[in-house]
């Protein structure tokens, strides 16, 4: 299980080492200067140049890479010209609400997809699983921002169950959790068809397995069947996709938050761009690319527990 370990973890840091230094040379494509945005139109050619070479532009790209790479491998983000503060810390006040978003989005639909999918296989042909068939694909369907849209028109103008805009305020838990309603089903909606989806087609493999059978050949209730035997092994797959489900929603979470007007990585790494704040936006593209990247290598630990097949799989030469 160590040597697994070390080899996912070995993995995961190539991932993100790639992952970074193809989007630091596709940040620097963005058309625009840095410096004339931050200090305006009418800044002389020194003030730019003196700006360009506090912030290490004036450096070729590949030195750029290797200094960023390097500071960050010493923890240092860099420093937001506008406020000149820490990114790290800018971030860092802006990540928990995307977290919060992500995780609350990924768990309702997970709640709501396993069952979904173990009852229509099941029940396999009958009226509930032609119904879970149609919903799943109608909600895979219509994209994220057109559910948000739609959400925001007809529960926060039209009925006003739920509030339009905003985080709620600090402290009160209850207006937290309203708030966090609207963005969490924009979200996670989608993910309810995938996960229902996957579970159905894993479970139904599964029921067809030699030690499915002999379990009620023993006469074990099905229940018992379902719950310790059959979805430990239908559940692998849905696992896998979990863990790259939260971090796909990460970039999903810009439209929530932008239409939602919720503070949030999303909210800030859009804002960062238009500024041209390659700093921020360098530092907000990191931390994300590190959690997608944790995301994957918690989800294969997990399955390498649930499933020894897999280590035994990997220790071979």
């Amino acid at each position: 299980m160590i040597a697994f370990i070390t080899r996912r973890l070995a993995l995961s840091a190539l991932i993100v080492v790639l992952a970074v230094s193809l989007l630091f040379g596709m940040i620097h494509l963005i058309p625009g200067d840095p410096a004339s945005v931050i200090l305006g139109p009418r800044a002389t050619p020194e003030l730019r140049a003196e700006l360009n070479q506090r912030m290490g532009l004036d450096q070729p790209l590949p030195i750029q890479l290797g200094r960023f790479l390097g500071n960050v491998a010493m923890g240092d983000f860099g420093e937001d010209p506008f406020s000149r503060r820490p990114v790290s810390d800018i971030v860092l006040e802006q990540l928990p609400y995307t977290l919060v978003l992500v995780f609350t989005a990924i768990g309702a639909a997970t709640l709501l997809g396993v069952p979904l999918g173990c009852l229509a296989a099941v029940r396999a042909g009958s009226w509930l699983d032609r119904v879970t068939a149609v919903l799943s694909v109608a909600v895979i369907a219509v994209p994220s921002f057109v559910i948000a849209l739609y959400a925001l028109l007809l529960f926060a103008v039209r009925w006003r169950w739920f509030p339009a805009i905003g985080a709620g305020e600090a402290g009160d838990y209850v207006d937290q959790a309203r708030h966090l309603v609207l963005p969490a089903l924009a979200l996670g909606i989608g993910w309810i068809g995938y996960i229902a989806r996957l579970v159905r087609a894993s479970m139904l493999e599964v029921l067809e397995e030699p030690h499915i059978r002999t379990a009620r050949a023993f006469g074990l209730p099905e229940r018992v069947i379902i719950g310790r035997y059959a979805l430990r092994i239908a559940i692998l797959p849905t696992v896998t996709l979990l863990g790259l489900g939260i971090g796909t929603m990460l970039s999903g979470a810009l439209f929530a938050e932008i239409v939602f007007s919720r503070p949030g990585i999303g909210k800030l790494l859009h804002e960062s761009v238009m500024t041209r704040n390659y700093p921020v936006v360098m530092g907000t593209v990191l931390v994300t690319t590190l959690f997608f990247a944790l995301c994957t290598f918690v989800a294969d630990v997990i399955n390498a527990l649930l499933d020894p097949r897999l280590r035994e799989s990997e220790s071979r030469p």
